[in-house]
């Protein structure tokens, strides 16, 4: 009997340490593998945390059910909620934590919103967001405790190549070869010291590189202009934005800075409806007289622009000038603008304003038949036509970046030459 329980003790011994040598096996072999697998030595993973597969504004969609949709005209931020069982004190309370971060009354017809309710049959709203614009959003998160934070979409920018040739309008180009219009306010702006879009001619042409911007996949608007080559009455204008320098701007191919002293215009867009003249036929007194100025027709409630740094001087009513600014640039140049709608609040005699600056909008107060802006330019005290002016320059690239921009600007003038002309023969760019 006892020889028997020794037998038994040996037997159940063995299949103990076998076991335990099995298992530490195991154990070894699956420890290598997960190194193996995770490449990570000295560390060991039990699993591999799932990732969640669909967050939108930094929500798991996976845990709501989601309802979308545009705000309606004349439709508030309660008219929503109370659908999905938020209360009247609930969506005050989260009117008033929002009020420091966004207010709900800036919520606009077609914006849209996205609802987060719980995945019950009381199917209550649980967060509320905003688009405020294509990349902006506002969280309205009121799980636990209420919060508000505003998130920011990821902007895509693509770098694109365009060109066109004009044959009625920028505008008409750009709809022509499926460009955005903003294009042309872009490049209103970069060449209105140089070029007037008022007088662009057929057969004129432009070569453009510049960015595009997208947010999930859907294109929200024009970037920068990087680089263009406007081909303007046989002459071509060369743009090349340079960052190189204290304040990045765009130069010439010769490093002269495209900003002058005066805009070309006071308006963006419109067209010449009157121009200078020492012996014009008056529309409305039916008699010849000198129009010492250039008229700018544009509908009314247009913005003018202040064409120049300096003081305003006048800013008031008068009989024939109907409302009108007059502002002093220095001691060599004025500008006058008249027959105005309005002119803007803030804008009377000591204001100091920039180029570019909004004075007034179009109208046809006082002697006028329609509405528009009479643009008056003074040098040395005497009206002059402005269009006929040598205007001065602003600051050229700095001597110490000379050399640089030389090769870049050389380099950015072959890249528009490839960029390819729709229907028009290639010109030799030197």
């Amino acid at each position: 009997m006892k020889k028997n329980t020794t037998v038994l003790i040996i037997a159940a011994t063995a299949v103990i340490t076998l076991i335990t040598l099995l298992v530490f096996h195991f154990k070894d072999t699956g420890e290598k593998n997960l190194l193996a697998h995770n490449e990570k030595p000295g560390v060991v993973l039990d699993s591999v945390p799932e990732q969640p597969t669909n967050i939108e504004y930094g929500l798991q969609t996976d845990s709501f059910s989601v309802i979308k949709g545009q705000i309606k005209r004349n439709e508030f931020l309660a008219d929503i909620l109370l659908k999905y069982n938020v209360t009247y004190p609930e969506i005050d309370q989260m009117v008033k934590t929002a009020q420091d971060i966004f207010d709900v009354r800036k919520i606009r017809s077609g914006g849209n919103y996205a609802v987060y309710c719980s995945n019950d049959s009381l199917g209550k709203a649980k967060c509320f967001v905003y688009e405020n614009s294509p990349t902006e959003y506002v969280v309205f998160d009121f799980r636990d405790s209420l919060k508000v934070f505003k998130g920011e979409k990821e902007v895509e920018i693509k770098t694109k190549e365009a060109s066109g040739v004009i044959t009625s309008s920028l505008f008409n180009t750009l709809k022509d070869n499926n460009l955005s219009p903003a294009i042309a306010m872009e490049m209103s702006e970069i060449y209105a010291w140089t070029i007037d879009f008022y007088r662009i001619q057929k057969g004129d042409y432009f070569k453009i590189i510049y960015d595009e911007h997208y947010v999930e996949d859907k294109f929200i608007g024009i970037g920068t202009i990087h680089a263009s080559l406007f081909s303007h009455m046989g002459n071509d204008f060369f743009a090349f934005l340079y960052d190189k320098v204290e304040h990045p701007d765009y130069f010439d191919e010769k490093g002269e800075s495209l900003r002058k002293a005066f805009l070309q215009s006071p308006v963006k867009f419109g067209r010449i409806s009157s121009g200078y003249s020492k012996n014009r036929f008056h529309p409305v007194q039916k008699r010849n007289k000198p129009h010492l100025g250039t008229d700018y027709a544009a509908p009314t409630g247009t913005p003018i622009l202040s064409t120049g740094d300096g003081v305003v001087t006048k800013a008031q009513f008068a009989k024939y000038n109907g409302n009108y600014v007059k502002i002093r640039h220095n001691s060599t140049y004025s500008t006058q603008y008249l027959h105005m709608s309005k002119i803007k609040p803030g804008i009377k005699p000591g204001a100091k304003v920039r180029q570019g600056d909004v004075i007034g909008y179009v109208g046809s107060t006082g002697l006028a038949t329609g509405p528009h802006v009479c643009y008056r330019f003074w040098k040395n005290g005497e009206q002059v036509n402005h269009r006929r002016e040598k205007l001065p320059p602003s600051k050229p690239v700095p001597e110490e970046h000379r050399e640089h921009f030389e090769e870049f600007s050389k380099q950015r003038r072959k890249e528009l030459k490839k960029i390819a002309l729709p229907e028009k023969e290639e010109p030799q760019l030197s």
